[in-house]
């Protein structure tokens, strides 16, 4: 018979009102606390402090938001924080800094080599939302895994002001930042799944002048100047506008059809740069979507999740999901997180956190890709 193992608490911060419940005695070495916070925490450091006091032997790890996920419940100027004592599972933590995108490769490679271990089961990673290409980054991850290990996580988000992103670096926010937190053991149990919901519309284009994922033409044209004939009004807001505007891009190669938005626009050069590559010779297209199409892509996501507990194995479901997504939602962002909980073992504790771009493979047993504009959920558990 299985015993109960994995214990999982959750809570929130609110600088006003400080925790909204009493923080647990779950000190260990096997203790992994998540904070997925406000930007504006960059300059206050007290609960970080208070946290590190606390909890001296666990793993500290987090990144700043574009909306923090609480359960189904969506906040804003708050921190929320998990905690997950494990059993037989041990914990790695690995964090590195990256000062510009051209390092992104290097970056993601870095973090899998310390890592990397005969015993590693699957990896979280969490890294700055404006300074790496997450095309590159992930790249580099998956590079030194020779065997598939599951890797998932995301890019730290600044709401829609794309200015400054942080992640927990010695359990302080600091800007350019990237980390890994290895699961190592056969007894925890990680699940994936990664859905959207966009639909594409309009003509497709052809990508003729690129470098990396910053893209210059379409069809010859400023790639600029015809994405703000699509917006028209809502130009004057780019890049935030541009969330609710991505980009279907056809990688023939894989034959895989992935999402991208855009992270920042240069007006002088009439390009755009989005959070992962555009290569040339690519064929994109606009999208959109409705309130009811990223609700069922939501569920959707839930639906890929193969979830073995019992009532008394207790689960983390980590979700990261697009601030495109949140925009477009903007009256209930919330109900894409019920539409997700629906699906998940009554037993299960949710927190997250909205992106800059999401880390998960887009099949079971396939290898980690960026995503943009999807809900993307990690479910974890242990079992002996």
């Amino acid at each position: 018979m299985r015993r109960v193992t994995l214990k999982v608490i959750t809570t929130n911060f609110k600088k006003h009102t400080g925790w909204s419940s009493p923080l647990p005695y779950l000190d260990s070495p096997q203790t992994l606390i998540l904070i997925f916070g406000a930007p504006s925490f960059i300059d206050n450091h007290e609960p970080f402090l208070e946290l590190k006091e606390k909890y001296p032997t666990s793993i500290i790890a987090g990144c700043s938001t574009a909306g923090e996920i609480f359960d189904d419940q969506v906040l804003d100027e708050s921190l929320v924080v998990s905690f997950t004592r494990f059993t037989h599972t041990h914990l790695r933590l690995y964090t590195t800094p990256i000062s510009d995108m051209e390092q992104s490769l290097k970056t993601g490679s870095n973090i899998a080599k310390n890592l990397k271990d005969n015993e590693l089961s699957s990896v979280l990673v969490l890294t700055d939302g404006l300074l790496v290409n997450g095309t590159d980054f992930i790249k580099g991850v998956n590079s030194q895994f020779e065997e598939k290990i599951l890797v998932t996580g995301g890019l730290a988000g600044d709401g829609g002001n794309f200015k400054q992103t942080w992640i927990l670096a010695d359990g302080i926010p600091q800007s350019g930042y990237a980390c890994g937190i290895g699961f190592y053991g056969d007894a925890i149990k990680i699940d994936h799944g990664s859905q959207g919901g966009w639909k594409a519309f309009g003509p497709e284009r052809l990508v003729t002048k690129s470098h990396n994922n910053v893209l210059y033409e379409l069809d010859d044209k400023p790639a600029l100047e015809l994405y703000k004939g699509y917006l028209g009004e809502m130009a004057d807001g780019l890049p935030a506008t541009g969330l609710r505007y991505p980009l279907s891009l056809y990688d023939k190669s894989s034959n895989k059809k992935l999402v991208r938005t855009i992270l920042a626009v240069n007006e002088d050069e009439q390009s755009l740069t989005f959070a992962g590559d555009i290569p040339n010779g690519h064929s994109v297209q606009l999208m959109y979507a409705t309130f009811d199409n990223l609700i069922d892509g939501a569920e959707d996501a839930a639906k890929m999740l193969d979830i073995n507990a019992t009532p008394e194995q207790e689960v983390l479901a980590i979700a990261i999901s697009c601030v495109g997504r949140r925009m477009v939602m903007e009256e209930d962002p919330g109900a894409e997180l019920e539409a997700v909980k629906e699906s998940l073992p009554e037993q299960t504790k949710q927190v997250g956190f909205y992106s800059y771009g999401e880390l998960s493979p887009c099949l079971k047993n396939g290898i980690c890709d960026l995503h943009n504009q999807t809900m993307t959920l990690t479910t974890i558990y242990e079992q002996e």
